[in-house]
């Protein structure tokens, strides 16, 4: 899977499971860490939860695991770590608190308008 099919199936998995504001930026550029950073919230920890266990299921599918999965210990901030991919997965008052979008301005958005369900 490239890149971005694996890019693409991120985001369509955040969407699919309602994950509120997605945000992708491309970082790298600006740090080692990851060529893209997405960012999306959910509407409180069960719900963060939800999305990065569809990622996962969706990700594992395809033989895709995470190199990493961190948490906080009630799932407020869960990060999914694919080496060239970043998934930030917030509750929604987290989200606004570490204003990650904030941190990483920077960064260059990338349009996803065309992988989202239009309502």
């Amino acid at each position: 899977m490239t890149q971005q099919e694996k890019f693409q199936l991120i985001i369509k998995s955040l969407d699919l499971k309602k994950g509120e504001d997605i945000q992708a930026l491309k970082v790298g550029d600006l740090t080692i860490l990851a060529d893209y950073f997405i960012i999306v919230n959910g509407t409180g920890n069960t719900h963060a939860r939800t999305l990065a266990d569809e990622v996962e299921f969706r990700l594992a599918q395809e033989n895709i695991e995470p190199l990493r999965r961190e948490s906080d210990t009630s799932n407020t901030w869960i990060i999914l770590d694919y080496g060239d991919i970043m998934v930030h997965i917030f509750a929604k008052a987290e989200r606004k608190f570490y204003n990650l979008d904030g941190l990483w301005a920077d960064g260059t958005p990338v349009d996803i308008s065309g992988l989202l369900v239009k309502e």
